[in-house]
């Protein structure tokens, strides 16, 4: 029940960047849903090892460079959902903030 919760939650989060961004389209609810299960996926799986493998990078621009790996997975899972458009990389680093502090905000509720 729990993941049900946090996957509709996080698929809201989703809905809710992308009508605030306008370099962001979501066409619907249930891309959303596949976006939010998507980035998921890719954040489970990619995203450590992309952290261990740009380790010197990140470290010498005191993390920053995690905002440009995030953008990139987003941009990952823009080309493999059809109806997700990201209009770039500023706006996929736009995107993925502004989308952590939503998820952040609607699981603290």
């Amino acid at each position: 029940m729990s993941l049900l919760i946090n996957l509709l939650l996080s698929t809201i989060a989703v809905m809710a960047t992308a009508y605030v961004l306008p370099g962001v389209n979501v066409d619907s609810f249930w891309t959303a849903l596949v976006v939010a299960i998507a980035l998921g996926i890719v954040n489970a799986i990619l995203k450590p090892i992309l952290i261990i493998l740009t380790l010197p990078i990140t470290i010498l621009t005191l993390g920053l460079f995690t905002l440009v790996i995030n953008a990139l997975l987003v941009l990952l899972v823009t080309a493999f959902v059809p109806g997700f458009q990201v209009n770039g990389l500023l706006w996929a680093i736009i995107f993925g903030l502004v989308l952590s502090i939503v998820s952040g905000f609607l699981h603290k509720i």
